[in-house]
């Protein structure tokens, strides 16, 4: 296949919302709306990591180039970056990024629907309620997606880039209790680890997910 008439490659957000929807119904699993805008925000910094945008240490995130990627997902988030007057760690921008988690959903579901892979169905509940589902049309990239993931995990076989991202990003927000059974799980905690240590922007990303998830569960549990 000519680099014409490829596929373009999915962004990381659309292949979290991808991994978070029940093939069947089309809704999205109960992992949470902050989990999951947390885990979008984290998808996006990646994706921006990823296209040599910007890149990071222990103490801060930089951009290290301004152009536009030509996605709308990335380049408001990639704007703010670059227009910030102090550098900040990956877990003030996963937090400061995560406001924006429901506008980012939204955009990777649009951007899924055009591509013909998912569907828009919606309903209404005791004919008032609207609910809205995004059933698979074609369910060819959400088995991919992961598939991947879980050949890595479950097996022996070394991740290339993208697979490391998309497991730190899975493993922060939980996504693996959704489809892996609990011995699974605790067989490839791990496999799980070592992965999220093969790229230091995920692991940072990841880190922060999970921190800002149980600093709003803790506060959840403690309002009165």
């Amino acid at each position: 296949m000519s680099p014409e008439t490829a596929k373009p490659t999915l962004t990381f957000a659309e292949e979290v919302m991808l991994l978070v929807l029940d093939d069947e119904t089309g809704r999205i699993a109960p992992i949470g709306s902050y989990a999951l805008n947390l885990t979008l925000a984290g998808a996006v910094l990646m994706d921006l990591a990823q296209r040599a945008r910007i890149d990071a240490d222990e103490d801060k995130i930089a951009v290290i180039d301004r152009s536009p990627t030509g996605e709308e997902i990335l380049d408001p988030t990639l704007a703010q970056l670059a227009e910030s007057p102090e550098p900040h760690d990956a877990r003030y921008w996963v937090e400061e990024i995560s406001g924006a988690g429901e506008e980012i959903k939204e955009k990777a579901l649009e951007h899924l629907v055009r591509r013909g892979i998912l569907q828009v169905v919606d309903q209404k509940i005791l004919w008032v309620f609207e609910t809205r589902r995004y059933p698979m049309v074609d369910c060819k990239e959400e088995q991919e997606v992961r598939e991947r993931i879980l050949e890595v995990v479950l097996g022996e076989m070394t991740p290339g880039p993208r697979d490391v991202v998309l497991i730190c990003l899975a493993d922060a927000c939980s996504i693996f209790e959704s489809i892996l059974s609990p011995d699974q799980l605790e067989r490839v905690a791990g496999r799980i680890a070592e992965i999220r240590h093969l790229n230091l922007i995920g692991e940072a990303v990841a880190s922060a997910v999970e921190q800002l998830r149980l600093q709003i569960a803790l506060a959840i549990a403690r309002a009165p």
